[in-house]
């Protein structure tokens, strides 16, 4: 934390006018805290967008072999999220190769989720996009087996995420998995905007949001701003997200948007 503005604009305002001019002072100090603080910001590197795009895969290859055998349905999960991110040519064998690698049985999980740790300067949202991507891979084939979520739990000690925001995010990944299922069933998005939510998908919306039906409007509608500030595509990649993976990003805001558009809809929120 910056601070020497604040003191030194304390100080010298106190110098000047007293307790107003401290007071004007500390304002002042605490705008340069604040600007210097962006100005140190850098640019993610393509060593840092690199590291995220390997461990994104391999620790996904890693989930998919917890249970000894990866199953078809966890291949298509990984072939999926590829086509997703338009992979091709030599991106989408640098993609297989690193699922590869995570599913052998030598594949260093935790020496992994350190070194994109590092280099995601340990962003919270970066590291929470990265988990949900994961439970992509957890949930292939409708569930979460025990091995899974041994190897999930890992990850969120590893990433700096607490047991009770696990369980949360876990909820709200099952939320979207059946949103996209029931999209794709749909007939795409905007057949799937037009027709009124069922029981079942507006319970998903809540689930989505992170919310429930006995909320305040007022609680669903900042949780709603909250999502979707974490998941906005350009503040992901201004942390780090790899440009391939900005398609992830802009589904999964459509994904709360409808979401949201959905309860304020049932419930009347103007």
């Amino acid at each position: 934390m910056r601070i020497w503005g604040k003191v030194l604009g304390a100080f010298f305002g106190f110098l000047l006018g007293n307790i107003f001019g401290a007071l004007l002072g500390l304002w002042i100090g605490h705008r340069f805290d604040r600007g210097m603080g962006m100005s140190f910001r850098r640019a993610p590197t393509q060593q840092q967008q690199a590291v995220f795009f390997h461990a994104t895969f391999a620790v996904m290859g890693h989930i998919a072999k917890a249970s000894g055998q990866v199953t078809e349905q966890e291949i298509r999960v990984a072939s999926n999220l590829m086509d997703r991110m338009h992979l091709s040519g030599a991106q989408r064998v640098r993609a297989q190769e690193s699922f590869r690698q995570g599913k052998e049985s030598g594949f260093p999980l935790r020496e992994t989720l350190a070194e994109f740790r590092r280099a995601s300067l340990g962003q919270r949202d970066i590291l929470r996009f990265f988990l949900e991507v994961q439970l992509q891979a957890a949930f292939a084939d409708g569930r979460v087996e025990a091995d899974e979520r041994a190897i999930l739990q890992t990850i969120a000690d590893e990433l700096g995420i607490s047991r009770i925001e696990l369980a949360r995010i876990l909820a709200m990944a099952e939320a979207q998995m059946n949103f996209f299922h029931r999209q794709q069933q749909g007939g795409g998005q905007q057949q799937y905007r037009q027709e009124a939510p069922s029981a079942d998908r507006l319970k998903d919306a809540y689930q989505l949001l992170g919310v429930s039906e006995s909320d305040s409007d007022q609680d669903i509608k900042r949780a709603y701003r909250k999502e979707m500030s974490k998941h906005h595509p350009d503040k992901l990649a201004a942390k780090g997200l790899p440009p391939e993976m900005m398609e992830m990003a802009k589904e999964k805001t459509q994904e709360i948007l409808q979401a949201w558009e959905w309860i304020r809809e049932a419930r009347g929120i103007r």
